[in-house]
């Protein structure tokens, strides 16, 4: 996980690093997939600056390319990748969804200019085979926040969780999936108290409503397009 920049190696980055890894650690957090990444050390980690601030998309870019290279290459499963914005001000969740779709849309217009949408998944939001794409790799994006409504999401700092979606496709095949999501629900259900209501598995609805870990009502419309 090298630097890409000199902001990377500040003090300040590294103990943004370190209290990520402190928060998937804690016994409590639900997502076992996160802490296989974590202690097999496949949780690739980016300090940016603030997340309604455009300056650092292209090292973000770079980052998540160097990523997929990493784990295009690799035969063993639970890689992921966090961008942790933590110069982003308390907002609270209406914001958080607000802007993380807005970084969203901008990493994708940059993509864009290089790579094709990764023709395995649908690039359009509303489909229920709609993934996010990046350098033609599909990604289950994970929203965390300090104001999120769900506990499992309530990090110090908002960030984003990039997890490539190919390797869920992977454990489907393997019939190992089920077993790691009902482990995952219960756990989130043990923590929260009640079990995320925007839940529901890939081709059954668009998993854009899973991003940010906001609750929306009927007439929300997602505000991502693909521009190709």
């Amino acid at each position: 996980m090298t630097p890409t920049n000199i902001s990377q190696s500040t003090e300040h980055a590294l103990e943004v690093r370190d209290a990520f890894r402190e928060f998937i650690d804690d016994k409590l957090f639900p997502c076992v997939a996160a802490k296989a990444a974590l202690t097999r050390d496949q949780m690739h980690i980016f300090v940016a600056g603030h997340l309604a601030c455009p300056k650092d998309d292209q090292d973000i870019l770079d980052f998540i390319y160097k990523f997929v290279d990493t784990y295009r290459a690799a035969d063993n499963d639970f890689h992921t990748v966090c961008v942790i914005f933590p110069d982003t001000h308390r907002v609270d969740e209406k914001t958080f969804d607000r802007l993380l779709w807005e970084r969203l849309q901008a990493l994708s217009d940059l993509d864009a200019q290089k790579y094709p949408y990764d023709s395995r998944v649908d690039s359009n939001p509303s489909s229920p085979n709609f993934s996010f794409s990046l350098k033609e790799e599909a990604f289950f994006i994970i929203g965390l926040s300090p104001a999120s409504s769900r506990d499992s999401r309530k990090f110090r700092y908002p960030a984003i969780v990039f997890n490539p979606h190919e390797q869920f496709e992977e454990l489907r095949s393997l019939n190992r999936y089920d077993k790691m999501k009902n482990i995952v629900r219960k756990r989130d259900v043990a923590l929260s108290g009640s079990i995320n209501p925007m839940l529901c598995d890939f081709g059954d609805d668009s998993e854009v409503y899973q991003y940010s870990g906001m609750r929306y009502d009927k007439k929300w419309e997602c505000p991502y397009k693909y521009k190709n």
